[in-house]
């Protein structure tokens, strides 16, 4: 698809009318990672003419998502109504030329020329009544008090076709398409017409997006070659659906990606899954974005549909949790802990004990939760801390309390719990769970010897002792 020659500038174009989901961000990946790959560059803009629908907040959402998922553009953003008087300039051109012209049809000449046209069998379609030529024809005069839209005046035959990067050869009769407007009556320029003249002002060599915007593409195509520019390539991408095959909807993970984050996962995840998500290389599930650079084309992109699956991205966000040191760790938690409710002003540093639960998160959130169990006091008794001394076992922790080593690593402490074990003839979980009860106020804890390694000396023997009514 790609010409060596060429200079590749790709481009993301999100309508700020809602947040920036996973579709969009792994259309802006898809991207980046195109233009990264053949050293272009990546331009990110803003398709803001839907003044109804588009806001502040979502602008802002949309460049927060970028920036959190490091997709930084080479050029942008560039916002679309910041460029209307370039689009009245073209449209004028295109009125000079005859490949556009004023049409003068109200709303309700348009609902009966398509009841009509249906009536008939036939497909609903603007039927060109405004052209020049039939203005001549049936020497037309101008409506007064109607405003005219202008209209693209398309092809009457041939085809209209691209080699798509993803889906292969397509190709749209120019009899199945009708004159677009691309000025409504009050003058402001439609999508189709802003696209156009934004691709072929920037300079865009490859628009790839998701397959709901083919049906544009042999409009777009015309348009260009009316203005005598140079058409792009085109990549339109399946949908994402969810885990049962039906469309992606917020049930299914179609959140804002800065819902991701506040989730607490991690960008490098997000981007590893959006990318495997429609692309692959080989039997690779997990890569760095210096190797997606490295190996991302659309030959590798699916043709059909991928189904968004929530376990694997967890999958991969334990991953690269675990990647992540300690300390690191403790800095993006700690925001997190406080909105837990809970202070670690006292207890063992906190990069110590997400270096020992990190294991067992699927999130940063997850993590915050953790590491509750060491900054909270457990309850001096309970019912199943009662049902677990049964006959020996206080003995049993008594002489492990004699014999805790000098030495205060989970190595030597599990060798002092092995010895006191065999000198008893007991096995490990008959020491194990009731110290598990004792210090973290529950059984399900990391091994119990590297637990005690974190929380201390001091706080272990306390802890026991009070347990024991010592």
């Amino acid at each position: 698809m790609t010409s060596p020659a060429k200079t590749i500038r790709t481009r993301f174009a999100p309508s700020p009318t809602g947040y920036l989901h996973v579709g969009g961000a792994r259309t802006a990946l898809y991207c980046w990672a195109y233009a990264r790959h053949f050293g272009g560059q990546f331009i990110l803009r803003i398709e803001d003419t839907d003044l109804e629908r588009s806001t502040p907040e979502a602008v802002q959402a949309i460049l927060d998502g970028m920036a959190w998922l490091g997709l930084d553009p080479d050029e942008g953003p560039f916002y679309q109504m910041q460029r209307m008087d370039r689009y009245r300039e073209v449209i004028g051109q295109m009125l000079a030329t005859g490949s556009a012209y004023y049409c003068y049809c109200t709303p309700a000449e348009l609902d009966a020329m398509r009841e009509e046209q249906r009536a008939r069998g036939l497909k609903p379609r603007y039927d060109g009544r405004w052209r020049p030529e039939n203005i001549q024809r049936k020497q037309l005069q101008p409506p007064e008090g109607v405003k005219p839209v202008v209209r693209f005046r398309n092809p009457d035959s041939g085809l209209v076709s691209w080699e798509d990067g993803v889906k292969g050869r397509i190709a749209i009769s120019n009899e199945e398409l009708d004159d677009l407007i691309i000025a409504r009556g009050d003058g402001t320029p439609t999508y189709n017409f802003c696209v156009v003249v934004d691709d072929m002002d920037m300079r865009i060599s490859h628009v790839i997006r998701g397959d709901d915007h083919i049906n544009n593409t042999p409009r777009q195509i015309n348009i260009l070659k009316a203005l005598g520019a140079t058409v792009p390539e085109y990549a339109h991408l399946p949908m994402i659906h969810g885990p049962d095959g039906e469309k992606l909807s917020k049930r299914h993970g179609a959140v804002s990606v800065m819902q991701y984050h506040e989730d607490g996962y991690l960008p490098e995840a997000l981007l590893n899954y959006l990318a495997r998500l429609g692309w692959s290389h080989g039997n690779d599930e997990i890569f760095s974005m210096q190797q997606l650079q490295e190996w991302f084309t659309l030959e590798h992109c699916s043709k059909s549909a991928a189904q968004f699956d929530f376990e694997k991205l967890k999958w991969l966000n334990n991953h690269y949790l675990r990647q992540k040191p300690g300390d690191q760790l403790a800095e993006m938690i700690a925001p997190r802990v406080r909105e837990e409710g809970f202070s670690i002003s006292k207890g063992p540093a906190l990069p110590l004990v997400c270096e020992l639960l990190k294991d067992r998160a699927h999130t940063l959130n997850d993590l915050a939760e953790e590491v509750a169990m060491f900054y909270i006091e457990p309850p001096l008794a309970s019912a199943e801390l009662t049902e677990k001394m049964q006959s020996g076992v206080p003995e049993l922790v008594t002489a492990f309390l004699a014999a805790l080593p000098q030495e205060w690593t989970a190595a030597e402490l599990s060798a002092a719990m092995k010895a006191v074990l065999a000198q008893a003839g007991m096995k490990m979980p008959m020491l194990a769970m009731p110290l598990r009860l004792m210090l973290m106020g529950r059984t399900d804890t990391p091994s119990i010897d590297k637990v005690m390694a974190v929380l201390g000396r001091e706080v272990v023997v306390r802890r026991i002792q009070e347990r024991l009514g010592q």
